[in-house]
């Protein structure tokens, strides 16, 4: 932002509204643009075969094929739901 602003004639009430303007303007389109973050919403195994429905052996194979991604805490295994649903394929009818 480089230039010159003047000032001559101008009474605060303009300038004022000159600056809502432009304010309004910018705010408005990052409103358009802005994407809150979701939290991460992480699910056991026991609620990852309930999800999918299919046993819990089932998704322990999915793991070990590298079809899902498990993350750990303190011996507990977990799953990123966006993960796991973006894991499911569209098949083709």
């Amino acid at each position: 932002m480089s230039g010159t602003i003047q000032f001559i004639n101008t009474t605060p009430d303009e300038l004022l509204s000159a600056v809502d303007q432009r304010l309004e303007g910018r705010l408005k389109k990052l409103a358009e643009n802005f994407q809150p973050k979701e939290p991460t919403e992480y699910l056991t195994r026991h609620e990852v075969a309930n999800l999918l429905k299919v046993d819990v052996s089932s998704v322990h194979n999915y793991t070990k094929k590298g079809l899902l991604t498990s993350y750990g805490l303190s011996g507990r295994v977990y799953y990123k739901r966006s993960e796991v649903e973006s894991a499911l394929i569209q098949l083709n009818k």
